[in-house]
């Protein structure tokens, strides 16, 4: 327990690293992943190869030797990133390539009937997608997109490998200094889950709250 005192502002410090660093990969993966899916599901078919590729490389690699790829390969083409950022990107583009497959199924679930009314009554098909299509689709998959941001968040623990200090890199740190894994890990798998707890009911509120419009609806 003195351990545990005597290094918590170590462990605040990387508690707020993790958030951070989850916090700006969600922001910039959902932007990707939306512009993947538009890729995916485009009539170019350039856009469209170059979109599944994307994907199927994201999706058959383990995020941690992507994240070794960034920021060990990366330097040697002349991008040097500090490993906060290298971390950030990595885990940008594979949350995104997931999120471009939740986008696709939910903007895919949308009825083409009302694409066709859209045009009906004089909307191109960027006003019909921005204005009546997407909203839905992004109404219907928020659950996903939550489930994908607590996963997110667990795996930015991979961060500490490139030695950002997250709060898995500090307790490792902090345990190999001191001996003392049980306190250290049991610590730290608490604050994890403390941070996935909220997240966790606000997906369960979302889907139970979707689960009885769709009652209501039949």
């Amino acid at each position: 327990m003195t351990t545990i005192l005597e290094y918590w502002p170590l462990f605040v410090k990387g508690t707020l690293v993790t958030l951070e660093l989850t916090f700006f990969s969600l922001i910039v993966s959902l932007m990707i992943g939306l512009f993947t899916a538009f890729a995916r599901i485009s009539r170019n078919a350039m856009l469209q190869k170059v979109a599944s590729v994307y994907i199927s490389i994201i999706r058959g690699t383990p995020l941690l030797v992507q994240l070794m790829y960034i920021y060990f390969i990366f330097p040697e083409f002349g991008l040097d990133l500090s490993p906060f950022w290298a971390a950030l990107i990595g885990l940008s583009l594979y949350e995104g390539a997931y999120l471009a497959e939740i986008y696709r199924a939910g903007i895919k679930s949308i009825g083409a009937g009302q694409l066709e009314a859209a045009y009906a009554i004089g909307m191109n098909y960027s006003t019909a997608m921005r204005r009546i299509i997407l909203p839905q689709a992004i109404k219907n998959v928020l659950p996903a997109i939550g489930n994908t941001a607590i996963l997110l968040l667990k795996n930015s623990s991979l961060a500490g490998v490139i030695t950002v200090n997250e709060l898995m890199h500090t307790g490792e740190n902090i345990a190999v200094s001191t001996f003392r894994n049980v306190e250290i890990f049991t610590l730290i798998a608490v604050i994890y889950w403390l941070l996935h707890y909220p997240l966790a009911r606000f997906v369960s509120y979302l889907e139970k709250r979707m689960s009885n419009d769709s009652s209501k609806r039949n």
